[in-house]
């Protein structure tokens, strides 16, 4: 089966960012990324999920971090140096993004946004992120991901 490029794939070809790219089934029943690693048979701890946020002001926060993990919106707020944030409404990501739940993807959403990472991605030698598209994952460098992406390592999960 032939993996269909997506517009995050293109656009780590025109940096020249190495990646592979890994589909698996897609359960419209469970869409976490918990699932995406089972399905991809790996750790949960490689696999980061995109969150969308909105600060107070109205701006849009990007932030990566473990399939298994929660996030911690005050912590991001604080890294992003606002007040507070909250999770987008799962209707607006696509409107917002440019793409749709268990398919959301850091690189090349409709507009570049604020993007943090949570530091632990640098513990791992490759990392998969959501290609774009539900049931299709990006397999590269965290560093390569986070150079790509323009983001900021930080601590941004609970526990």
């Amino acid at each position: 089966m032939s993996i269909k490029k997506t517009n995050a794939a293109r656009l780590l070809d025109g940096l020249k960012i190495d990646y592979e790219l890994a589909s698996y089934m897609v359960d419209e029943e469970d869409l976490s990324a918990v699932h995406a690693a089972k399905m991809l048979g790996v750790e949960p701890d490689v696999v980061f999920k995109t969150l969308v946020a909105r600060d107070e002001s109205g701006h849009l926060l990007v932030a990566c971090i473990p399939a298994a993990s929660e996030i911690d919106l005050k912590a991001l707020a604080r890294e992003a140096k606002v007040k507070r944030c909250e999770l987008v409404a799962v209707k607006e990501l696509l409107g917002l993004t440019g793409y749709m739940r268990g398919g959301c993807s850091p690189l090349a959403m409709k507009k570049h946004y604020a993007t943090f990472m949570d530091s632990s991605i640098l513990e791992h030698e490759k990392v998969f992120v959501s290609a774009g598209l539900r049931g299709v994952q990006l397999h590269l460098s965290p560093k390569a991901l986070v150079e790509a992406t323009s983001a900021q390592c930080v601590t941004i999960i609970k526990g």
